[in-house]
């Protein structure tokens, strides 16, 4: 007994030295010293031993019991204090990489393309302009009086640069309308399908309006141009934007560059023109349109007794908050860089 009593000591002893954690040497613990471990059932074979012997293999069993529980307490407390080792970082080169978050075009962006789609599927050429442009294209060419309100600093912001003989003072062009001299004297003889989109700039900041905005300009001047011909691009393009199921009206209204002139209102998308909390009376309004002054055709250069043309200009945020399932209450929440609503187009 004495030889295996030294063989538990010496296999119990080798285990706690390798042990890692202190799960495992409770697993030792248990494996020698528990109830049913290999210590404890060889010392009930003790009292075949005979007389003589019994107190030298006690006081071994005993001193073996002791040693194997003082080496587990050492065992426990050496893994308390130690640090754990670092892993070395591995690089696997099979791994994929981390992709960098993707943004995605500005919901503005995202109707201007929209809207240059539609109008490009009808033959309109999509143009660029100034934003710092003179008074003759912006006021002057395009028929508006000396004393009109558009033409003073409290609609328009003005450039601190001297003005050209010609052309005037130099302004932020608070319209693209300012584009259709501009085309017709790039051109000079239709036809012209024109669409110029571009930044605007008014003094004018509430819910509905922002010292920067954005427009759309179309311009037609052909041979026999008519009112049917405004009529039918209206009709395309509001079903094509909103909905096959919506409608546009025209309304006699006064623009200096047109005569003719029309406000253009699309049928609410919510009640379909009978008339609901958000409408009232079923239509709301999109923007300006008309048939183009013989004026503005003579100052661009055009013949008007020969052309005829059609023009309109509509804000991209008007007809982008009237879209059906946007709901934006305040144009300006549409430039605060708030990435909780942007995200969401």
């Amino acid at each position: 007994m004495e030889e295996q009593l030294i063989d538990i000591k010496n296999a119990a002893l080798s285990l706690i030295l390798d042990a890692k954690d202190k799960a495992e040497l409770e697993e030792i613990k248990l494996q020698f010293l528990g109830r049913n471990g290999t210590f404890t059932l060889i010392l009930k074979d003790l009292p075949k031993i005979p007389k003589e012997k019994r107190p030298a293999v006690g006081q071994l069993a005993n001193s073996v019991k002791i040693t194997i529980s003082d080496a587990i307490d050492r065992q426990n407390l050496k893994l308390k204090t130690e640090k754990p080792k670092q892993q070395k970082d591995v690089l696997d080169v099979t791994m994929p990489g981390h992709k960098p978050p993707l943004g995605h075009h500005h919901l503005i962006t995202q109707a201007i393309s929209e809207i240059t789609a539609i109008f490009e599927k009808i033959g309109f050429t999509r143009v660029k302009y100034p934003e710092v442009e003179w008074d003759w294209y912006a006021f002057e060419g395009l028929n508006f009086p000396k004393d009109h309100p558009a033409r003073d600093d409290w609609e328009t912001f003005f450039i601190k640069q001297k003005p050209d003989p010609k052309k005037g003072p130099v302004i932020l062009t608070p319209h693209t309308s300012s584009g259709q001299i501009r085309e017709m004297e790039r051109v000079k003889t239709p036809p012209i399908r024109m669409l110029n989109i571009a930044k605007c700039y008014r003094r004018q900041s509430d819910v509905s309006h922002s010292p920067m905005f954005h427009q759309f300009e179309g311009l037609v001047v052909d041979k026999n141009i008519s009112i049917t011909h405004l009529k039918g691009t209206l009709d395309y393009f509001v079903k094509s934007y909103f909905g096959a199921n919506r409608k546009s009206r025209i309304r006699p209204y006064h623009f200096q560059f047109t005569e003719p002139s029309f406000e253009v209102d699309v049928s609410c998308g919510i009640c379909l023109g009978r008339g609901c909390k958000l409408c009232k009376a079923g239509w709301l309004e999109m923007g300006g349109a008309g048939m183009v002054h013989p004026n503005v055709l003579k100052f661009g250069g055009i013949n008007s007794k020969e052309y005829s043309g059609f023009a309109f200009g509509w804000g991209v945020e008007r007809v982008l908050m009237m879209k059906e399932g946007i709901e934006i209450d305040d144009l300006r929440l549409l430039y605060s860089n708030n990435l909780d609503f942007l995200e969401q187009f």
